[in-house]
């Protein structure tokens, strides 16, 4: 499998400065990581809301070593919601974040992390939207888990993701559907061991759809967060089933995948969200993606040998 190959590249000084340094990159970067600044974004943000799609926006960031870049990444969220309440969108693009960029992994870090993502998730609930909480890897899954319930009890909008790769993710689902919690559930892109995860392509596809029928039939806000057309059939029939209206789940992508279908899933009066990053420290984003699905990883080879 090259998933965990390519994980274990996004963890290579060497592979960022090669990978940085090749001229197709910026390119291939640009597909999934359209601007580095809040300015940069915005023509964006207008654009895909003008389409009749939403957003979940994702500053790009993942080697945070101090409180001080922790509360840099805290501020850099604050300026993309001041900027989302100039242009009156806060309704239409909401925010997801890793706790890492908020201090999750330094010394004290849960606290650290439920201090800076607070302020956030307070402004956001200001302007009318709100903050999902982005899965990573399962060392982490406990305190992302309680820092979801304690802003839950101010912010009950607050959302979280959960990956179906993981042996736990079934429990999880359960507790979260009966709390009425929003949740977007992905397959996964950590590289996890087979302790704690499934391996197989076809267990993790299994295990998405038991996840996903729990969430549908549960009180919770279901977010299918997929490419697979499979699987985005089956989330369709599964919310028929349980009399779910389309304003109550929703369809997420990434920015820069199978766009068509997002527009195409809009036009039938689903709600779609597009899951769109921006930032300067793009390189640990950029790799997951490539990971997550061999097309990516081919649509960068072939750049890389038709321009480099």
């Amino acid at each position: 499998m090259l998933g965990p190959v390519i994980l274990a590249a996004s963890r290579s000084d060497r592979m960022r400065r090669l990978i940085s340094a090749a001229p197709v990159t910026k390119q291939v970067v640009d597909r999934f990581i359209p601007g580095e600044s809040v300015a940069d974004i915005v023509p964006i943000i207008e654009e895909l809301t003008g389409r009749g799609l939403e957003l979940t926006m994702d500053v790009v960031g993942e080697d945070i070593t101090t409180p001080e870049q922790a509360g840099a990444a805290r501020d850099a969220y604050l300026a993309l919601i001041d900027r989302l309440r100039l242009l009156g969108l806060g309704e239409r693009v909401e925010m997801s974040v890793k706790l890492s960029m908020f201090g999750q992994s330094l010394a004290g870090g849960h606290e650290l992390a439920l201090a800076n993502i607070r302020p956030v998730v307070e402004a956001a609930a200001a302007i009318g939207t709100t903050v999902t909480l982005d899965a990573e890897d399962h060392t982490t899954l406990d305190s992302m888990f309680a820092i979801h319930e304690e802003l839950r009890r101010d912010f009950p909008q607050t959302g979280c993701v959960i990956q179906a790769y993981l042996f736990r993710t079934e429990a999880d689902a359960r507790r979260l559907a009966d709390s009425g919690s929003r949740v977007r559930l992905v397959k996964g892109a950590y590289k996890e061991p087979a302790e704690v995860a499934y391996q197989q392509k076809h267990e993790i596809d299994k295990a998405y759809v038991r996840i996903l029928r729990t969430l549908m039939d549960g009180e919770g806000y279901p977010m299918v967060g997929s490419h697979d057309p499979r699987l985005i059939s089956i989330a369709q029939e599964l919310a028929r089933r349980a009399g779910r209206k389309p304003d109550e789940y929703e369809f997420q992508m990434l920015y820069g995948i199978r766009s068509d279908e997002h527009l195409r899933l809009a036009a039938e009066g689903h709600r779609m969200r597009v899951y769109t990053a921006y930032g300067t420290d793009w390189y640990g984003y950029f790799m997951r993606r490539l990971a997550e699905k061999p097309a990516n990883l081919r649509f960068f080879l072939r750049s890389m040998v038709s321009k480099g």
